[in-house]
């Protein structure tokens, strides 16, 4: 828990975007809070420590008085809007976070450089860092998240040190760190990796990440590493660490228990009896592996005539990044492919694939992770993928089998609980759908016990608190 000192100091979260959407209401504006990986694994954290949240709206407001009242709506929240002018903040996040830095980050070649975009992704962090450094107290715990903000620690750093102020500085990556002949493609790299060595402490999801991270830093600038997992550079030490990122278990028993989520079970759980039901929840990115997972599935179809009829993947693909074309073309790709199978393997009686493109709701979400025998996880990279740890929570007494890429973060700490396989492999993919859905009883149980117990010990809450704690140890 965290002492009365710490409450009393502050934490100050730094995101790209907020966890809340605006909406206007009556010549005014109307905040809530959105849902989204970073705001559920730091939602343990508001039981125990007070914070305040920095990041963009996710909406263009350019007039000045109109600002006003969405930053009121949004201080009420706790939390401080941080506004763009719409042609900078599209440079920044769909130009350089993720038409450049995203694929590098997940082991993508031939990526083009933008000098254009680059000096959007310099004055959008530099923005950020002016709007921290001005709102933080002396002493407050800064905790900076992911891609979209690698310059910003040097640059606060900076502004805190001319204001006489002195804050811990911490960082955490939510998505891999690439091995060196990936990030040395970037002409930049040296900016970026000085950027995030002026925190004190900095956090990845793996130790391959870690591992990564610290050569690029020795290879490129010459830092050194120390024993004690720091990172030496010029006259500053940085404490590099894997902090490993989970769930709220508890969202998903109270769901479990509610009426409604109970009546869909039981609805799901008709409709598919004579079923075995497989899911997929992904957002719709080249990262995730659908291309790959839909192509194992047919293949999985092909080989066993028997199981084709009995077995129905559901497979969520939650739109994303609509305006990039790289993203349009996927998803052109990817219906074909669902129609292509549809229309090979459907029957009177029945399809063995729905494909599902939007969001689904959260009772929704809970009520198909609970009736599936199986759940397929096929990303191609990924920071952790925290769907095999939902799945898992709503899988008691069901004893679930979780079918998971040996390339996704989570594979580090649930691959012995889990079927794997490698994601580019068709046809590792098809022997790994067809041994979870033909696995005896024993054999599920024994894997379920151990991903369980993985999920139960391994919190959002943890998760949060853990890195809290070590960044406090920086405060002297």
């Amino acid at each position: 828990m965290a002492s009365e000192e710490q409450k009393k100091r502050g934490l100050i979260i730094v995101s790209n975007r907020l966890p809340l959407s605006l909406r206007k209401v009556d010549g005014g504006f109307e905040s809530s809070l959105s849902s989204g990986g970073l705001v559920t694994a730091l939602s343990g954290l508001t039981n125990s420590t007070t914070f305040k949240w920095f990041g963009w709206p996710g909406v263009n407001i350019p007039d000045p008085e109109e600002q006003k009242r969405a930053a009121e709506s949004l201080e009420e929240k706790g939390a401080k809007g941080i506004f763009l002018e719409e042609e900078l903040g599209h440079a920044h996040y769909n130009g350089f976070s993720n038409s450049i830095l995203w694929p590098i980050l997940h082991y993508q070649s031939g990526v083009d450089f933008n000098e254009d975009y680059w000096k959007a992704y310099q004055r959008v962090n530099e923005i950020f860092a002016d709007t921290v450094a001005n709102e933080a107290q002396d002493g407050d715990l800064i905790w900076v998240h992911d891609y979209h903000l690698l310059l910003l620690p040097a640059l606060l750093r900076e502004r805190l040190k001319s204001q006489g102020k002195k804050c811990p500085i911490g960082f955490t990556l939510h998505t891999p760190f690439p091995a060196g002949d990936f990030w040395r493609s970037l002409p930049v790299e040296k900016e970026l990796l000085k950027g995030v060595l002026a925190c004190d402490v900095i956090g990845f999801h793996t130790e391959e990440y870690k591992r990564n991270f610290t050569e690029a830093c020795e290879q490129s600038l010459g830092a050194q590493a120390t024993d004690s997992n720091g990172i030496k550079f010029e006259d500053h030490c940085a404490q590099v660490g894997v902090f490993v990122v989970g769930i709220d278990p508890q969202k998903f028993d109270n769901a479990l228990k509610d009426d409604a989520v109970i009546k869909r079970i039981q609805e799901l759980d008709e409709e598919y009896k004579d079923k075995i039901v497989i899911v997929g929840v992904d957002r719709l990115d080249y990262t995730k592996g659908l291309v790959q997972k839909l192509q194992g599935f047919e293949e999985f179809l092909k080989e066993n005539p028997e199981l084709a009829k009995k077995v129905v993947l559901i497979q969520v693909a939650v739109p994303s990044r609509e305006d990039v074309k790289e993203y349009q073309e996927l998803e052109t790709e990817i219906s074909t492919l669902v129609g292509k199978i549809c229309g090979t393997y459907a029957t009177p009686e029945g399809v063995p694939l729905i494909y599902i493109h939007r969001s689904v709701s959260f009772p929704e979400l809970t009520a198909l992770y609970c009736v599936a025998k199986a759940c397929l996880i096929t990303s191609r990279r990924d920071g952790m993928n925290l769907v095999a740890s939902e799945y898992v929570a709503c899988q008691e007494d069901r004893y679930g089998v979780l079918v998971l890429s040996e390339l996704a973060g989570a594979a580090s700490f649930m691959g012995h609980g889990s079927v794997t396989f490698h994601p580019s492999s068709t046809r590792e993919l098809a022997d790994a759908i067809h041994q979870a859905v033909t696995m005896d009883d024993e054999e599920k149980k024994r894997r379920y016990k151990e991903l369980s117990e993985f999920v139960t010990t391994h919190t959002s809450a943890k998760w949060g608190q853990t890195f809290v704690d070590t960044l406090a140890k920086h405060s002297s």
